[in-house]
């Protein structure tokens, strides 16, 4: 198996290439989206992990389905209203839930945020959620969509030992820097990717705030730029 290869195309979107060889992407948005470069849009996409319904997070998901054939997951109100805009295939779950996709255990956690979108009017869309996928070599990694510090992120720590978790820190409509940095240490992960920060003005948190909270801590953070790729 290969190593799992990481790619930050923007804001909380990333591309990443598992052991197995699939290609799993986080929460795309793309259009209109100021830190994204087309020319790291995805090109072969097997899953789409969806989180929530805002905008910055679900834009491209059936855009992106469509044309890979991908499979979308994500909470039930999600993947249906994803259904009415032509998405075929997708995997519907809940919080607490576990299911096994193309040799990934994928289970659903909680999240601390809202879930809309504005479809000729507010939509509803389910709750927030974040995921923990055990990859097809054991590696797991926690992606923890938009939220708050919530004290069950320790739980999530103790039931399923994450290695990486992507955190997001630009604060005001998530965590910030200071409280990612509590998360960090809740989860007892051994690398922090940070992710919702930098795209507007009023995202305030950044990777160097983060390294600051974490010092001496032990825990590595991938700071990554848009486009950028790492194992």
């Amino acid at each position: 198996m290969q190593k799992l290869t990481i790619s930050y195309l923007a804001h909380s979107s990333f591309l990443l290439k598992t052991p197995g060889g699939l290609n799993l992407v986080f929460d795309p948005w793309f259009t209109g989206n100021p830190r994204f470069s087309e020319a790291s849009r995805p090109k072969k996409v097997d899953l789409i992990l969806v989180s929530h319904g805002h905008s910055d997070h679900v834009t491209d998901a059936a855009a992106l389905a469509k044309a890979t054939g991908a499979t979308v997951v994500g909470t039930f109100e999600l993947v249906t209203w994803l259904g009415t805009k032509g998405v075929q295939h997708v995997e519907a779950m809940n919080k607490g839930g576990s299911i096994d996709v193309r040799g990934l255990r994928i289970t659903m956690t909680d999240a601390i945020h809202s879930s809309s979108i504005d479809d000729n009017g507010v939509v509803y869309l389910g709750e927030p959620a974040g995921f923990v996928v055990r990859l097809e070599n054991g590696q797991t990694i926690y992606f923890a969509g938009d939220t708050g510090l919530f004290g069950d992120m320790k739980l999530i720590g103790e039931l399923y030992t994450p290695d990486i978790a992507f955190l997001p820190i630009g604060d005001r409509f998530t965590m910030g820097p200071d409280t990612a940095a509590i998360a960090a240490r809740w989860l007892g992960v051994r690398q922090v990717v940070p992710m919702h920060w930098g795209t507007f003005p009023m995202l305030t948190g950044t990777p160097d705030a983060l390294k600051e909270h974490l010092a001496g801590s032990g825990i590595e953070v991938l700071a990554l730029e848009p486009g950028q790729t790492t194992e």
